[in-house]
């Protein structure tokens, strides 16, 4: 019985083509080092890349199946720095992007041969994260738990990420495709993840009757603006436009501070908004717009002044180091000069939220994003226009929204937005009654309203 013959080795210049266990293969010598790759399984689809890679060693570029093996951690390094130093990310999501790469990095490193960057099977890694462990606040002596199913599906599209970043530099074999793009992300379940929790008018006027004095307008303000509570915490008195009725969310990049998309917006008040503002602000006239609890009990910020002076103030801080700063190096010194300028800090927020919800029954409840999830329910419960939503919230033209070419040549007037967001946050006026009743009518209510928040 004769063995069947496979396919004829043949010749493209100085590139051989061979056919082997069911996929065809070249050989050819670059720089004195021979070299062997895999390239397809059909034998056309291998006589394009051996007429290339022919070419290319006639002229001597880099091959087409060149690539240059690396770790995974000296890959991650490189994607981390890349994000880091060229894109400039923001130092949140370089920390994000960091923490979900280390876990691969422990993946690769745990094994008895660790693997290269191109070798990892992504299937694997997807397994071990299934059963791996971690502390949720990262402190080693907390209580360790294994990974949400979001925080898992987060660290997978990371990595495919990472390699997709990895092909581009030709870190992977031009004829392997990248591991984690083949994992079927999109069909991954959640099922862990904690359900977000959407205020009604009862739930609402039952919540603003709980907070302190303090509490009570930051969430006022929360739920009637749909700001995100970095924007509350990092708005100044000038971002504030109270005669015409509008707040204004801008980029502070000398203060170490950007909008998580980046895109700057203005936002209508209602009539009842800009009286809780205008008391809560009183006689001051520049600094934060929302100050840590101590300082609306008669103590004075270190620093007080407007946007002007504290980045002046940021860049003399800065300049005194003495030498070039990290981007964490500067953001450290930032956050310095928001802290010395009084501003609240967004973890007392969430602690004041947390509270107020247990005390209405709903202890499930400990994000106050749900503000901003429930607003912008308010108006898709209003029909409002989507372009007036996605101007509103502050969201990505094309993104969320979906409306790509649309929101290019749309121009949303300010009348037509305002129009529709006070029509929306007016079909819950419980809320509203209640803030105008601690208000009161006469200039000097500010103590009465304080007075009736506390009860």
């Amino acid at each position: 019985m004769s063995r069947c013959k496979s396919p004829a080795r043949s010749r493209i210049g100085r590139v051989s083509l061979f056919f082997h266990h069911g996929t065809w293969w070249l050989y050819y010598r670059c720089q004195g080092r021979q070299v062997r790759r895999r390239v397809a399984s059909i034998r056309s689809e291998a006589e394009q890349v051996a007429a290339q890679v022919n070419a290319q060693l006639t002229t001597g570029a880099p091959t087409l199946v060149a690539f240059t093996p690396v770790s995974v951690p000296h890959l991650r390094q490189q994607f981390l720095g890349y994000h880091e130093h060229v894109l400039k990310s923001s130092l949140a999501t370089v920390q994000r992007y960091r923490a979900a790469t280390q876990h691969l990095q422990t993946f690769a490193l745990g094994q008895s041969r660790p693997p290269l960057a191109h070798e990892v099977q992504a299937d694997a890694f997807a397994a071990y994260l299934r059963a791996v462990e971690v502390a949720p606040n990262g402190h080693p002596h907390s209580r360790r738990r294994k990974l949400h199913d979001k925080g898992v599906l987060f660290i997978l599209e990371t990595c495919r990420a990472l390699y997709t970043f990895a092909a581009k530099r030709r870190h992977l074999p031009p004829y392997a495709s990248n591991p984690f793009a083949e994992l079927p992300l999109e069909r991954l379940k959640v099922e862990d993840a904690k359900p977000i929790f959407l205020f009604d008018a009862a739930s609402e006027l039952a919540f603003f009757r709980v907070p302190s004095a303090w509490g009570l307008p930051i969430h006022f303000t929360l739920a009637k603006t749909g700001l995100r509570v970095g924007e509350l915490v990092h708005l100044l008195i000038e971002d504030l436009d109270l005669e015409h009725g509008w707040l204004h969310v801008r980029n502070k990049v000398a203060l170490g501070w950007r909008i998580k998309t980046g895109i700057e917006r203005a936002v209508p008040l209602l009539p009842e908004v800009v009286d809780v503002l205008r008391k809560v602000i009183g006689t001051r006239t520049a600094g934060p717009v929302f100050l840590r609890e101590r300082f609306t009990r008669g103590d004075t910020p270190r620093l007080v002044g407007d946007r002007a002076r504290l980045e002046r103030l940021c860049h003399e801080r800065q300049q005194a180091q003495g030498h070039l700063l990290s981007r964490s190096e500067a953001m450290s010194i930032a956050r310095s000069v928001w802290r010395d300028a009084g501003t609240v800090k967004a973890d007392a927020i969430r602690v004041s939220f947390i509270r107020a919800m247990r005390a209405i029954g709903h202890p499930e409840a400990t994000c106050p994003k749900s503000w901003r999830h429930t607003f912008a329910t308010l108006l898709q419960d209003a029909n409002v226009d989507p372009l007036v939503r996605q101007i509103t919230l502050g969201h990505r033209p094309g993104a969320e929204g979906g409306l790509g070419m649309t929101a290019v040549y749309t121009h949303t007037r300010a009348a037509t937005q305002r129009q529709q967001i006070e029509h929306a946050l007016r079909l819950w006026p419980q809320s509203l009654a209640f803030v105008r009743a601690c208000l009161g009518p006469d200039d000097l209510a500010g103590q009465r309203f304080l007075r009736a928040a506390a009860t």
